[in-house]
């Protein structure tokens, strides 16, 4: 006979009796684990600990690093100054150390005196200057020192080239020399161009770094110690200890371990040791590494594993007590449980009775997690919930408007997500529409203010071209939000030549004037005047136009060229450059502004062109009558002009011929290029004509006297007339004394050539 049970009865039965087996077998597991765990987890403390102390103490290194480093850049930095004044400016850094930092005893900094004293040539010697805390006060002090050989410890860190931290060292500190301290030193290399030149060091107590190891206490009984890369003991419990080598004090461990060698290394790492009392140490060792070096030190935290042991003993016994206790608390929950397992049932019901009445809400649903046919009719019911729920979140973001809300729907099959969806879309459909007709609207709006706009510019400015141009392509750029632009309009003038001459150019608000003229069927441009069509480019030639500001330039996105056509006559082109792509109605409504300008520029041409054929035919009726009464008086003045000319003409050649005879002559062009010799300068400076010809006037001028006849040569091209006895180079590069006159020659007022005439003294003198 089978037996049926309800729910309740299932549960108690199956899952109290299985749930007691499972328990007692986990708790004897999880305890015997928990009591490894714990152990592991107190290891694990220590070696934060330990970490957590290095990083306390790399801070503590790396900020008094940092100080010594930035006083070694300064240092760099000020040598470009007198000595004096960079080190009376560092003196002040030097008291700012002192006063933030109490654990700094002094500071100092090195100088070879082969680098900073140019008169020192022996390999060693240097000056130091010391800045040290005594009595409440700082002092300082100058001296030389390694005049015969650099000391072990400095001539060690001298050649590292980079920050380095000393060995610690037992030193006194207090005026009295009553108390010993451990200290170390941190210097950083001055290096000027790849050179050594000296360094910064500060000596600072580790007073603080051993007040913070002695609080270190995570366990009874534990303590800290810190070593040196160079394995001496720079903290421990044991003052005694300080500065001792590791290995003197602890040879066990170093035999057993190489704790020194892994130090050296940087190396992390734990062990187990017997002490002296026959007690199990647990000890981790973590590196402590300082920024910009490479010789770490290192911290060891050491604890005793019966310690360890005890907390994890007094847990597992305190699991097993905890395990019966669950035991019985499973029973009376499972009881519990099986007992409410009804409620759900009913929670169920009455959503159920809820949605038939059409009520919805995000409140309504049933969490359950019981795995059985409740659970998923929960689900069911859940799901179904809220599916409602988003569609009516959906529609509502639809009545608000927000048309770009999205919905996923149940499944294929939900008809009322379909709906919901289909509306959605129809609503955005017509919202998209309603958006295109006012971007048409605002388009032509645009448009319209457009060719008003320029309307006005064209009926205001037509009585002059130059000024015209500049408005138009001006208030395009601005209009049309563009960069850059030019008009070029037809210049026939010459009817065998005809070019596209650029009239106005505009760019980044200040407009430039070039003078540049095109061949029709040149470039883009040209191409745009022959095929007398609109020209849009998006692909711009790399090299073609440049768009550039104060900080730089670039190449333009869009490039537009448009004919100036009316009734199929070119008149000219205009061309726009922008970062930004033209609009279709902005080509558009640039096209119907050509079309205006056209216009305008053919009525303008006409009337200049009218105008001035007026104002040439009454010029040249008025040249006409001043040239023969002109020409009349030309021909009496030639006559007298000539005969005086050959008069002076001949007194000049004679005066030429004595000349050449006597003074060293030369001949430059305003540039102070040789033209021309004559035969006593040649035969002076030892150069033939075709030697000399087209050499500078600096190429006869010592080199130490260039500066000063550089400006008497300023002064004669402005028109002054020079004499003075100065010193001329010969070919061979011999400098001897002259007496020398530097003369402008004025041919219609404009200085021709200098000419440069010269005496030996050396030939009066012998």
């Amino acid at each position: 006979m089978k037996v049926k049970l309800k729910i309740q009865q299932k549960i108690q039965l199956f899952i109290i009796s299985s749930s007691i087996l499972i328990y007692i077998i986990a708790i004897g597991y999880i305890s015997l684990n928990a009591r490894n765990m714990s152990y592991t987890m107190e290891t694990e403390i220590v070696k934060l600990q330990a970490s957590n102390a290095s990083k306390e103490i790399k801070a503590i290194f790396d900020a008094n690093m940092a100080i010594v480093k930035t006083l070694a850049e300064a240092y760099r930095n000020y040598t470009k100054f007198p000595i004096e004044e960079w080190k009376s400016h560092l003196k002040d850094f030097y008291y700012d150390v002192f006063s933030e930092n109490p654990d700094v005893y002094s500071l100092w900094d090195s100088w070879e005196l082969s680098v900073v004293d140019p008169e020192w040539k022996q390999p060693t010697g240097r000056f130091v200057t010391i800045h040290w805390r005594e009595d409440g006060q700082i002092k300082s002090n100058y001296e030389l020192r390694s005049l015969n050989g650099d000391p072990p410890i400095y001539g060690k860190y001298k050649y590292i080239y980079s920050p380095s931290i000393w060995e610690p060292y037992i030193d006194q500190v207090q005026g009295d020399k009553s108390e010993l301290f451990l200290m170390t030193t941190l210097d950083v290399p001055i290096m000027v161009d790849g050179r050594y030149t000296g360094m910064v060091a500060m000596d600072i107590t580790l007073a603080e770094i051993q007040n913070y190891l002695n609080k270190i206490h995570p366990f009874e009984g534990s303590y800290a110690i810190m070593i040196s890369n160079g394995g001496l003991i720079a903290g421990h419990p044991n003052k005694e200890f300080h500065s001792k080598p590791f290995v003197e004090v602890y040879p066990d461990l170093e035999t057993k371990y190489k704790l020194t060698e892994k130090i050296k290394k940087g190396e992390f790492f734990n062990f187990i040791y017997i002490d002296n009392s026959g007690n199990e140490i647990f000890s981790s060792v973590v590196p402590v590494f300082i920024k910009n070096n490479n010789t770490p030190w290192s911290i060891i935290l050491s604890v005793p594993v019966n310690v360890i042991m005890e907390k994890a003993n007094k847990n597992f016994i305190i699991s097993i007590i905890v395990g019966l206790i669950g035991i019985l608390v499973l029973i009376y929950i499972i009881f519990i449980i099986s007992k409410n397992i009804t409620n759900p049932i009913s929670q169920i019901t009455n959503l159920l009775t809820l949605l038939s009445k059409g009520h919805i809400d995000e409140k309504m649903a049933v969490k359950l997690n019981s795995g059985d046919e409740i659970e998923e009719m929960a689900d069911a019911l859940n799901f179904s919930i809220g599916g409602l729920n988003k569609k009516v979140e959906f529609a509502n973001h639809i009545g608000a408007g927000e048309l770009n809300s999205s919905f996923d729907l149940l499944s294929n099959e939900d008809v009322l997500g379909q709906s919901l969806i289909e509306m959605r879309n129809s609503l955005l459909k017509a919202r998209e529409e309603e958006e295109k007709r006012r971007i048409e609207d605002e388009k032509r709006r645009w448009t319209n203010e457009g060719l008003a706009k320029f309307a006005e510019i064209l009926r205001q400015n037509n009585n002059n071209l130059d000024i015209l141009a500049n408005e138009i392509i001006k208030n395009l750029i601005y209009y049309i939000n563009a960069n850059q632009g030019g008009i070029f309009i037809i210049n026939d003038q010459d009817r065998n030549n005809v070019v596209l001459e650029l009239l106005a150019a505009f760019a980044f608000n200040r407009k430039k004037f070039l003078k540049k003229h095109i061949q029709i069927g040149e470039g883009l441009v040209g191409a745009c005047a022959v095929e007398k069509e609109t020209i849009h480019l998006i692909e711009i030639p790399q090299d073609y136009v440049k768009i550039t500001s104060g900080l730089g330039g670039s190449n333009p996105t869009s490039l537009l060229l448009v004919p100036l056509l009316i009734e199929n006559d070119m008149l000219g082109v205009i061309e726009i450059a922008s970062f930004n792509k033209f609009e279709k109605h902005e080509i558009e409504f640039v096209e119907k502004v050509a079309q205006s300008i056209a216009s305008t520029l053919k009525s303008v041409r006409i009337n200049i062109r009218t105008s001035q054929l007026l104002e040439q035919s009454q010029q040249q009726s008025e040249e006409m009558a001043a040239q023969e009464e002109e020409m009349r008086q030309n021909m009496e003045e030639l006559q007298a002009t000539q005969e005086e000319s050959a008069r002076r003409e001949a007194e000049f050649k004679g005066t030429l011929d004595a000349i050449d005879h006597f003074l060293l002559k030369a001949e430059f062009t305003f540039n102070g290029d040789l033209l021309n010799a004559n035969n006593q300068f040649l035969h002076k400076f030892d150069y033939t004509l075709n030697e000399i010809k087209g050499l500078k006037h600096i190429a006869f001028i010592p080199e130490k006297e260039i500066k000063n006849f550089q400006e008497i040569w300023n002064s004669v091209m402005s028109g002054s007339e020079h004499q003075e006895r100065m010193n001329l180079k010969l070919k061979s590069g011999k400098s001897i004394p002259f007496a020398v006159s530097i003369n402008p020659v004025y041919i219609d007022d404009e200085i021709d050539k200098i000419i440069l005439m010269a005496v030996d003294l050396d030939s009066f003198s012998n």
